[in-house]
C-alpha cells in the first residue's frame, strides 16, 4: 500500500517544483519540466503552437478550473485549447513539455530553436 502513495500524490498537484541542473523549476504533476513558448502571446488566452508543434510541445492542461500547485508563485490560471483542454498558464502565458524530455528533470527542450525556456518557480524564463 506504501508503493501506491507516491502515484496518488504526484496526480494530486497539477503543478510543483524540482531540481534541475538549471536550478529549480516548474513540472508537472508528473514531475516533467514546463517551458514557455515565447511566440505566444502574454494574456492573449491563446496558445500560439498547434499541428506538429503540440505534437513536439503537450501542453500542460488540468481539468479543475483553479489548478493545484505546490512552490510555484508564479500566477497560475488556465486558457481553453483549440481542443478543448483547460491549458495551465503562470502569469498569463501557457505552458508546454517536451516531448524529448523522458524522465524527470530532464531539460532537453531549454533554448530549443531560442524560443523555448524553462519556467522558475516565481514565473519568470531561465534563459541560461
Amino acid at each position: 500500500m506504501a508503493e501506491e502513495t507516491p502515484a496518488a500524490d504526484a496526480g494530486s498537484t497539477d503543478l510543483a517544483t524540482a531540481e534541475t541542473s538549471l536550478g529549480t523549476v516548474v513540472v508537472d504533476g508528473d514531475g516533467m519540466t514546463a517551458y514557455y513558448f515565447l511566440k505566444d502571446t502574454k494574456d492573449s488566452g491563446a496558445s500560439a503552437c498547434s499541428g506538429d508543434c503540440a505534437t513536439a510541445w503537450p501542453a500542460i492542461t488540468t481539468e479543475s478550473d483553479t489548478p493545484t500547485v505546490t512552490g510555484v508563485t508564479g500566477e497560475v490560471g488556465t486558457i481553453t485549447g483549440t481542443d478543448g483542454a483547460k491549458q495551465i498558464t503562470i502569469d498569463g502565458r501557457p505552458i508546454y513539455t517536451f516531448a524529448q524530455d523522458t524522465a524527470p528533470g530532464d531539460v532537453l527542450g531549454q533554448g530549443v530553436n531560442e524560443v523555448w525556456y524553462v519556467i522558475a518557480p516565481d514565473g519568470s524564463e531561465i534563459d541560461d
